[in-house]
């Protein structure tokens, strides 16, 4: 998670929200990815697909059995697709998203979703707060930016 946490400095750095993530395959870095639809014009790169197109180009198969995701923000709905398609067999996630997240805060695709033919392990926790944090940092950083494009207008 801590490289996770890394790559989401990266998309900060890019002007984009900072989310990022690893896929691991037998304890070694397979897949990473940050989130990118801003600067990539891609509105499916999210932290998580990057990462899934990356893990799939390294392993040579777009499924990713015998996975884990880690990843500093609670799935989307799209992303929560891309992840049961990849047949990834585990998700941890820092931040609950309370707006979109689709492992348990607005949604439940993942963990129990019985319309899907896979099923997904999701546990929740490891630098909570401090994804949290830079999540929080980042849009008060934006917020702050506005306000002053608008006063110089």
């Amino acid at each position: 998670m801590r490289r996770a946490l890394e790559l989401a400095q990266c998309a900060w750095e890019e002007g984009e929200v900072p989310v990022g993530a690893v896929i691991v395959l037998d304890g070694e870095i397979v897949g990473e990815g940050w989130n990118r639809p801003i600067i990539s014009q891609d509105p499916t790169a999210h932290a998580e697909v990057v990462a899934l197109r990356d893990a799939a180009a390294r392993v040579g198969n777009y499924r990713l059995c015998r996975t884990t995701l880690y990843v500093t923000l609670e799935p989307c709905p799209m992303c929560a697709g891309a992840i049961v398609h990849a047949r990834v067999d585990r998700v941890v996630f820092a931040a609950h998203d309370p707006k979109g997240g689709a492992a348990g805060s607005v949604f439940d695709l993942l963990p129990t979703d019985e319309r899907f033919n896979h099923k997904v392990r999701v546990e929740h926790g490891p630098l909570s707060e401090e994804s949290s944090g830079l999540l929080k940092d980042f849009f008060r950083h934006r917020r702050q930016q506005q306000r002053e494009e608008r006063q110089t207008s």
